[in-house]
This record gives C-alpha cells, sequence and structure tokens, in this order.
C-alpha cells in the first residue's frame, strides 16, 4: 500500500486521517496543501477516482468570492488549482481515492 494523505494541518477530518492509519500502524505519506499543494497529475487522478464534485469544497468562501460556478470548464479547473478550494483529506492509494474521514473505505484497501 502507498497510501498519501493531502490535506492541512487545521483540519480535524485531517488529523483523524492520520490518526486512524497511525493505529494501524499503516505508513503513510503526509502532503499539505497550504504548502505543496496537489499537481495537475494528482488532481487527474483524484477527480478519476472520486469525481470533481466530491473534490470541490462549493462552502468555503474562496469559491464563492472566485465566482467558480461563473467561469468556464477549463478557466474553473485552473482557478481550482491554484487557490486549492478541495475537501479534506484527499486520500489516495494508488489510482484509489477518497475525499473526507472514510475508515470504511479505507479498510479495504488492507
Amino acid at each position: 500500500m502507498n497510501i498519501q494523505i493531502f490535506g492541512l494541518r487545521k483540519s480535524f477530518d485531517t488529523k483523524k486521517a492520520e490518526r486512524w492509519f497511525k493505529e494501524r500502524r499503516i505508513k503513510y505519506q503526509y502532503i499539505d496543501l497550504a504548502t505543496k499543494g496537489l499537481s495537475a497529475g494528482e488532481y487527474r487522478s483524484v477527480r478519476a477516482a472520486v469525481g470533481c464534485d466530491a473534490l470541490v469544497d462549493r462552502d468555503c468562501i474562496d469559491y464563492r468570492e472566485l465566482g467558480i460556478d461563473y467561469l468556464l470548464p477549463q478557466a474553473a479547473e485552473e482557478k481550482l488549482l491554484e487557490y486549492q478550494l478541495f475537501r479534506v483529506p484527499i486520500v489516495r492509494n494508488g489510482k484509489q481515492a477518497t475525499v473526507g474521514y472514510c475508515p470504511d473505505v479505507w479498510q479495504t484497501w488492507e
């Protein structure tokens, strides 16, 4: 298993995901979205696994201020990558991915 957790340090769900993997002694790589972000390739891989609607945090303030709903799809995707308007944590295991705290799904990855 090659687990990657993309998240924010202040996010409670990200902390819960890290704790879940630590308790089971499963190695994971943590990537802070505030400093590194999601690359275009990683974004495409996660989007293919979970879908764009599940990935985007439509409730955040930046999403409304940027007017993402009113942009063309290509421009909206660029803004999403630039401002990292994603729900967290994003947990990847190869081609599989989840958004949010999903221990039931992670259990099947073992």
